[in-house]
């Protein structure tokens, strides 16, 4: 199963479209002129590991609209494959128009009123598919409909039994939620499938009761997820691995846009991961210096996105790396 795996990173949920403002440091009321990017956090993860070298699919569904049209086409440009992201008339491609004030306070307006990223179901689901991917990782922000969460429950399930690779990096936006609770029982279903469980400081309480993150770091550990990561923002990241506690900074840059840093994160984690091992076994043989080189090129990445307006336009390529590549990582 493992030598057919010859994608190294399937990602699942919503895809929508960012528009940034062409004249950044204003508020979104106030912003004259945009310029659309590919957006939604599963689908930033996929352009970084394309931008990294690695393979990557998008699975879900946008709109058959132009805007659909549009997200396609700039994600297999990336070298994105789309082949598995559906579009459908039940919904418009959702929208978010992402702005930075004058004082770098970051302000939104969304438009995903039943949008199309919410009819993800098991049809979206090819198991021949999907069994060539090393990891599959999930975003939570799609799963507002019943039968999109049991989907993605389905998917995170049936991955973990094939041995691969699971990551699941929620993204909470609660104030989407008319029933929160509703994602808390989703995330109670769907983290102990995974290899990997990326959180954000704001998040640890939500997602496993626990606000410090040693805490937070034992939850998911009680789970069973034997790679829970916390991301600290510009103190780096912290991390579990075989019982021990790691550590790894964050290069010090000039903060554009921390849009997207977490997806850098995950982008470059998975990459490294993808690289060295083809499904969760592998990962449980790696050991802590190995896990603690590979975090800490994924700060590295997350870094670069913040040096830029948005994030798919800070998401970095190899190149840019160069420097920090890890020693472990083959470049062929």
């Amino acid at each position: 199963m493992a030598a057919a795996r010859d994608l190294h990173v399937v990602c699942a949920g919503e895809t929508l479209v960012d528009f940034l403002p062409l004249e950044p440091g204003r508020a979104v009321k106030d912003v004259e002129r945009w310029r659309p990017c590919p957006g939604g956090s599963p689908a930033n993860v996929a352009v970084g590991v394309a931008r990294l070298g690695g393979r990557s699919a998008m699975v879900g569904a946008v709109g058959r609209d132009e805007l659909g049209d549009f997200l396609k086409e700039r994600l297999a440009q990336e070298g994105v494959d789309v082949s598995r992201l559906r579009q459908t008339d039940e919904g418009k491609t959702g929208l978010v128009f992402i702005s930075l004030t004058g004082s770098g306070e970051r302000s939104f307006a969304h438009y995903r009123t039943r949008s199309a990223e919410f009819f993800f179901s098991g049809r979206d689901l090819d198991p021949a598919f999907l069994a060539r991917a090393r990891a599959v990782h999930l975003g939570s922000n799609s799963l507002l409909f019943a039968e999109a969460q049991r989907a993605m429950i389905q998917l995170a399930r049936a991955a973990r039994e094939a041995g691969q690779i699971v990551c699941c990096d929620p993204n909470l936006r609660l104030e989407c939620w008319p029933d929160p609770g509703e994602l808390k029982r989703t995330l109670e279903q769907l983290l102990p499938c995974c290899t990997v469980v990326k959180l954000a400081e704001d998040e640890l309480a939500f997602a496993t009761g626990e606000a410090s993150p040693d805490g937070a770091l034992r939850a998911l550990e009680r789970m069973g997820v034997p790679l829970p990561v916390v991301t600290l923002g510009a103190a780096g990241a912290r991390l579990s691995f075989r019982g021990a506690r790691l550590e790894v900074g964050a290069k010090e840059v000039k903060v554009v846009d921390t849009t997207g840093a977490g997806d850098g994160f995950v982008a470059a984690l998975l990459f490294g991961l993808t690289r060295r091992c083809a499904g969760r076994e592998e990962v449980l043989g790696l050991d802590a210096a190995e896990i603690q080189e590979l975090a800490g090129f994924a700060c590295q990445a997350a870094s670069r996105v913040c040096e830029r307006l948005g994030a798919v336009d800070g998401l970095p390529r190899a190149g840019e790396l160069q420097a920090i590549w890890p020693a472990s990582l083959s470049r062929d």
